[in-house]
């Protein structure tokens, strides 16, 4: 199985901070949730780096396999 392990784990961060930014994007006006983070929509500035870490993990993976079926093939 040449299965690379970015990609799953890419998915899973992806989908994580998709959830997260869009629970911050919910609750944006919600001045009483985000007073003990000085007003900052946590949520919402995570979910995107969380967002933006798992699309760059994901499309690593996707280079990785297209390197090993690459190699495979030249077999």
């Amino acid at each position: 199985m040449n299965l690379d392990l970015r990609i799953p784990i890419g998915l899973m961060f992806a989908l994580a901070g998709m959830i997260l930014a869009a629970f911050g994007l919910k609750t944006d006006g919600n001045e009483a949730l985000y007073a003990r983070s000085l007003g900052i929509n946590v949520n919402l500035w995570w979910g995107l780096v969380l967002l933006a870490f798992g699309l760059t993990m994901y499309v690593f993976g996707l280079r990785g396999q297209k390197r090993i079926e690459k190699e495979k093939n030249r077999k």
